[in-house]
């Protein structure tokens, strides 16, 4: 059996597009997400295999490492925007944000870290430009996405020279997640206005360098933090 690069967050615009492009270029892929429809909908049409599993549930690595045992590489490409006053943010929405974005990555890193090891292996997680820049109402996410960052540098020196850590820190992308905002036109022009580039990311820009970053193409590169951010974070 050969090793598989497996992508969580498969059925979202980053997640979908980087199978397309790491499928397309040869690559043996395993999608993992939550909705069963759409991952089954996406891995038919690519022809490769899939799980269905959700990352806030107990227990979810079990479900995918019964399905795949060996891996090349991981992308963690789930993440969330959770955007709240800091008054009105309790706990439990730091706690769920976490879970997800850390915690879990965390779980689905430890559960394969021998494979990758033994595999030379490459492992890409996402941040957010919100990470470094200071944006209003950014708290929760904001700070989940920088434990994201500290993690990657820290796993990078503690797993060199056998597993390559990156992390790619996008900024707005068109994605389902994102619609909840987009969906003001005035508001999306806005937003894609404040970037240099003067356009909002597409799910295509973040998956070209995450294709990089997982594979032998990037063989020199580990514990780096990339935008993928159209300038804002270095030019507005």
């Amino acid at each position: 059996m050969s090793e598989k690069y497996l992508i969580f967050g498969a059925t979202g615009s980053i997640g979908s597009n980087l199978a397309e492009q790491l499928k397309s270029s040869g690559h043996d892929i395993h999608l993992v997400a939550r909705n069963e429809e759409m991952v089954s909908t996406i891995a038919n049409k690519l022809g490769c295999s899939f799980t269905v599993a959700d990352v806030l549930e107990d227990n979810f690595i079990e479900k995918v490492k019964a399905d795949v045992s060996e891996v090349k590489g991981i992308a963690y490409c789930v993440g969330s925007i959770d955007l709240k006053p800091l008054r009105m943010v309790k706990e439990e929405d730091f706690n769920k944000c976490m879970k997800l974005n850390l915690y879990s990555a965390v779980e689905i890193i430890k559960g394969y870290q021998e494979s990758l090891k033994k595999n030379k292996g490459s492992i890409v997680l996402f941040s957010t430009v919100a990470a470094q820049r200071g944006f209003t109402n950014h708290a929760i996410i904001a700070s989940a996405k920088a434990a994201i960052e500290g993690l990657t540098v820290s796993l990078a020196a503690e797993f060199a020279p056998n597993i390559r850590v990156n992390c790619i820190a996008p900024s707005l992308t068109n994605s389902k997640i994102a619609e909840p905002m987009l969906k003001n036109k005035v508001l999306a022009e806005g937003i894609a206005k404040a970037h240099p580039l003067k356009r909002l990311g597409e799910g295509k820009d973040s998956a070209s360098m995450a294709k990089f970053l997982i594979s032998e193409e990037s063989s020199w590169i580990t514990g780096q933090i990339i935008a993928v951010d159209g300038g804002r974070s270095k030019l507005s």
